[in-house]
């Protein structure tokens, strides 16, 4: 049965939950747009197309995103409890520390629950699209293979130049056109405008030239006929582009289930199993360690009496952090076969675990200050010492002027 109180912490903590999955999920996709744009500019490719990898992109930043938020919000839920002497009254009516963390547990499961489904199953859809958007960049399927002001092969046997283009494309301007037709004979025009028409034939479009001239060479010597024209219409063969391959030929690209079938198919190679079981145990990681960030959210949320630092909000950050590191470095070093996957991931997540524990025990049976007094305590020597070092310079600075 919910009570008040559980309603009032879910409250405290909902609002921070939100606003650090949002904001953390902007800025790395503010950081991931630049670059986006840049590289489908360089490609000649379609502006529209940025927003669709930024939203294959998602899922990755969300899952992210979820850890970070879950730990702020509880920081910050339960300093508030702390620094306003509610958790006073709270623990002095009889509620332990441990029956608090019911609703933070209840966040972490919700959260668990998003994470296995964005890691195991959506992540690896998702980033196959993103690659195949990026395939098609490059390859031009998707309208980047004429750029302006530089030559365009359009397969083997067609060769366009074009200096000026408006209206998104549709009036273009100091047109060039070399072809070789199937009878070997060129054909080298050039036109003030143009502009692409469709047909009927999805593999042919019609460039349509307005005042230039043509010249068509034939095989034979003295064959050559020069033309000029008001308006010439110029059938293009659409280059056939390579397909995208298939999804899975990477390990990022494969879901939970997919990757327990390859740690376990003898016909792949002892790579692919490697890699497929250093993923798997770092996804499992991901999920796992939403259940122990209420520990250290708390342990790390409450400060000594009569102090209201927020020292715990960026030493849970740099917790959390750091261990993410580890995490990965320990997946690329089961991906290189120096010990298995189960013991590089799960010992140092047990380290982490036990770490968080001891935090929230400090906080919830220890009379006395609680852990991150010491770490404030260091704080504040480490800032008097700077303001020490710094005082020379700012006298110096007055006198100066």
């Amino acid at each position: 049965m919910i009570s008040h109180l559980d309603r009032y912490i879910s409250r405290l903590i909902v609002i921070p939950l939100i606003a650090t999955l949002l904001v953390s999920a902007l800025l790395l996709l503010l950081d991931k747009m630049l670059r986006l744009f840049t590289f489908v500019m360089d490609e000649g490719g379609p502006v529209t197309v940025v927003w669709q990898m930024l939203g294959n992109l998602i899922p990755q930043y969300l899952a992210l995103g979820i850890p970070i938020g879950l730990l702020l919000s509880t920081i910050l839920a339960f300093r508030r409890l702390a620094t306003s002497s509610e958790m006073d009254a709270i623990t002095s009516s009889g509620v332990s520390h441990v029956r608090l963390l019911r609703v933070p547990f209840l966040y972490a499961g919700l959260l668990a629950f998003a994470t296995l489904w964005l890691v195991g199953f959506i992540q690896p859809y998702s980033r196959y699209a993103y690659e195949g958007l990026r395939f098609e960049l490059r390859s031009g399927a998707l309208g980047a293979s004429i750029k302006v002001g530089e030559f365009a092969h359009l397969g083997k046997k067609l060769t366009m130049r074009i200096e000026e283009s408006r209206e998104n494309g549709r009036v273009l301007s100091g047109i060039f056109v070399h072809a070789v037709d199937k009878d070997g004979s060129i054909l080298t025009v050039s036109a003030d405008q143009g502009t692409f028409l469709a047909t009927d034939d999805p593999n042919i479009v019609l460039f349509r030239l307005f005042n230039g001239e043509l010249m068509l060479r034939g095989k034979t010597p003295g064959s050559q006929r020069i033309l000029q024209f008001d308006q010439h219409d110029l059938p293009v063969d659409l280059p056939e582009f390579e397909s995208f391959r298939a999804r899975g030929n990477e390990y990022l690209e494969l879901t939970l289930p997919e990757l327990v079938v390859t740690q376990h198919d003898d016909k792949q190679s002892l790579q692919a199993k490697l890699d497929a079981s250093a993923n798997f145990h770092r996804r499992l990681i991901q999920v796992a360690v939403l259940f122990v960030i209420p520990f250290l959210g708390v342990g790390l949320a409450i400060p000594p009496k009569r102090n209201t630092s927020a020292l715990g909000v960026f030493a849970g950050i740099v917790i959390l952090v750091v261990y993410n590191e580890i995490s990965e470095f320990c997946e690329k070093l089961s991906s290189d076969g120096v010990a298995p996957a189960v013991v590089l991931q799960w010992v140092p997540f047990s380290l982490f675990a036990l770490y968080s524990l001891w935090l929230f025990r400090q906080v919830a049976y220890r009379v006395g200050e609680p852990p991150i007094g010491g770490l404030i305590r260091a704080g504040q020597r480490l800032t008097k010492l700077v303001k020490r070092l710094a005082a020379p310079l700012r006298r110096r600075r007055k006198l100066a002027h």
